[in-house]
């Protein structure tokens, strides 16, 4: 049976945002298009790469499923790829992005901004201290009584950080908290790069009970920036895994902040009837450090730090309402975790796996079509004869890396903006070579060009050469490293506000950070959000 695209009103659309069930709202734009502009509780999928990461995303086929663009035509395209997947349940927002801002609803900048505005409510809410860069390095000075924890990831820590911070990632900062702080007199400044992590990772703390004055660097490493102080940018100090003593106090600990806030705990069975509905999504994120989870793990799992999963939930968890389990084994971590999904408004339940368990973890999806993988394959020798007999080529990799670095004589071409000039000039030269940094990006363009060119223009090849810049050297065929660069608004995947910040760029630090800061006012009333806050 041949399945339809329904197109929905703005009313009905934010109808369907609060009714409780299941629901996959994405956005289809490219980043820069997603960070100019979105619905506040969509998720990114850009159409460029969009059949790749679907089924990864909403693994479940007959979720509700609506898709966003602009003025709402990529969104159509989206659609009728969804379908071609077996998705079953497949809507498009009418007039996109526009029509909802017409209606009177809300867009967002920026990335992430439902866990970044969360955090924002949490400090109103809470009242969550914090402390000014001035002040922090005075009393560093000093020789004042204080730790500094930066709960980024340890790989952020490693390429910059505040200088004397100790990198504890967000999600095991009460878990290692008394190896890093044993005097109960230490201030505690929590630091990230702005303000989320921060705030979450030292409310973390309060909500956990410690003993000391816990506050948050305003700012973080940008604001450390901003008040004219210096970042370090060699190795500092690292935290490790929590000595036992430290373990067994985190668990106490965390034990009570599970009791009070009546997080939901579930046992092998009931995961298995989760797992075996098909009715409902769920998803399951091993929150472990990695050398753990790569020790071994439930089949099925996903890992992440998680601490990304408080920061970037949208990232992750792509189906609102569905359910959400938390693995870990040393009854702390997935706790603190958990209760900030909660209060996020995630469904979430908490499942500490036993040696004997075995479980299914996968949701069976029907097969699916995948056409653009027929898109023939080049090799380094066809490669070379078709660009000396005139071959048109097409770069898709990102408008960055092809700014500093592409194919010579390339065109640097993205999914999303497949014009009649293009068109126009592959049906000329007669034949194309796709390559890009992702070979299954490369190969959806190349199918996408073969769908518009059929069957008026059957004589013309399209190729896709695998392995990106390796296989154009590879093939003896000369890079560009400078040439003039690509019109900003040519560059729909790049949100050059956001990555400027960390780049030495103070003013768009600034910006960044206010940006942050009026999150709340720009939300308005926090359960429209989902947010499940209560005063302390």
């Amino acid at each position: 049976m041949t399945q339809t695209t329904h197109t929905l009103s703005p009313t009905t659309l934010s109808n369907w945002l609060h009714d409780g069930h299941e629901i996959a709202l994405i956005d289809v734009g490219e980043a820069g298009q997603f960070g100019a502009g979105h619905l506040l509780l969509a998720i990114n999928l850009p159409l460029s790469r969009f059949e790749l990461d679907l089924v990864r995303r909403v693994p479940r086929m007959t979720t509700r499923l609506v898709l966003v663009s602009v003025d709402g035509a990529q969104a159509q395209v989206a659609a009728n790829a969804a379908r071609a997947l077996g998705y079953t349940d497949v809507h498009a927002l009418q007039g996109g992005t526009l029509a909802w801002q017409a209606a009177g609803y809300k867009t967002f900048q920026g990335v992430n901004v439902p866990s970044k505005a969360f955090s924002e409510f949490v400090e109103h809410v809470y009242h969550t201290g914090d402390i000014e860069p001035v002040e922090l390095a005075r009393r560093q000075a000093a020789g004042d009584d204080l730790v500094l924890l930066d709960s980024r990831t340890l790989e952020e820590h490693r390429r910059f950080h505040v200088p004397g911070a100790i990198s504890c990632p967000g999600s095991e900062i009460v878990t290692r908290f008394s190896d890093l702080v044993p005097s109960p007199e230490t201030l505690v400044v929590v630091t990230c790069a702005g303000r989320t992590r921060g705030i979450i990772g030292a409310q973390s703390l309060i909500d956990a009970g410690v003993p000391n004055p816990v506050v948050a660097l305003s700012g973080g490493t940008q604001g450390w920036r901003l008040a004219g102080f210096d970042l370090q940018r060699q190795p500092g100090q690292e935290s490790s895994s929590a000595s036992a003593t430290a373990q067994a106090l985190a668990r106490t600990r965390a034990a009570g902040l599970e009791q009070r806030e009546a997080l939901p705990r579930i046992a092998a069975d009931t995961l298995r009837q989760w797992l075996g509905t098909s009715n409902r999504t769920t998803f399951i994120f091993d929150i472990r450090t990695r050398a753990e989870f790569d020790a071994g793990h439930l089949p099925g799992a996903t890992w992440v730090q998680g601490v990304q999963l408080i920061q970037c939930l949208d990232e992750w968890v792509a189906v609102r309402n569905a359910h959400v389990v938390l693995i870990d084994t040393d009854g702390s971590r997935a706790i603190i975790v958990a209760n900030w999904l909660q209060r996020l408004g995630v469904q979430v339940a908490l499942y500490a796996p036993q040696a004997e368990d075995s479980l299914d973890a996968g949701v069976a999806t029907p097969p699916h079509s995948r056409p653009w993988e027929d898109i023939p394959p080049l090799d380094a020798a066809a490669a070379r004869a078709l660009v000396a007999t005139g071959a048109i080529v097409l770069d898709t990799g990102s408008s960055e890396r092809h700014d500093r670095m592409h194919p010579q004589g390339s065109l640097w071409v993205n999914r999303s903006a497949i014009d009649d000039l293009l068109l126009t000039r592959i049906i000329t030269a007669g034949k194309a070579i796709v390559l890009g940094d992702d070979d299954g990006v490369a190969c959806l363009l190349a199918y996408d060009l073969e769908q518009r060119l059929a069957p008026q223009h059957q004589h013309v090849e399209i190729c896709v050469l695998p392995g990106g810049l390796d296989a154009w050297q590879a093939a003896d065929l000369p890079l560009v490293s400078e040439s003039a660069p690509l019109a900003d608004a040519l560059r729909i995947d790049y949100l050059f506000w956001l990555h400027d910040r960390h780049a030495g760029n103070l003013q768009a630090s600034a910006a960044y950070l206010q940006w942050e800061a009026d999150l709340p006012a720009l939300v308005g009333d926090a359960d429209e959000a989902g947010y499940r806050l209560r005063a302390a």
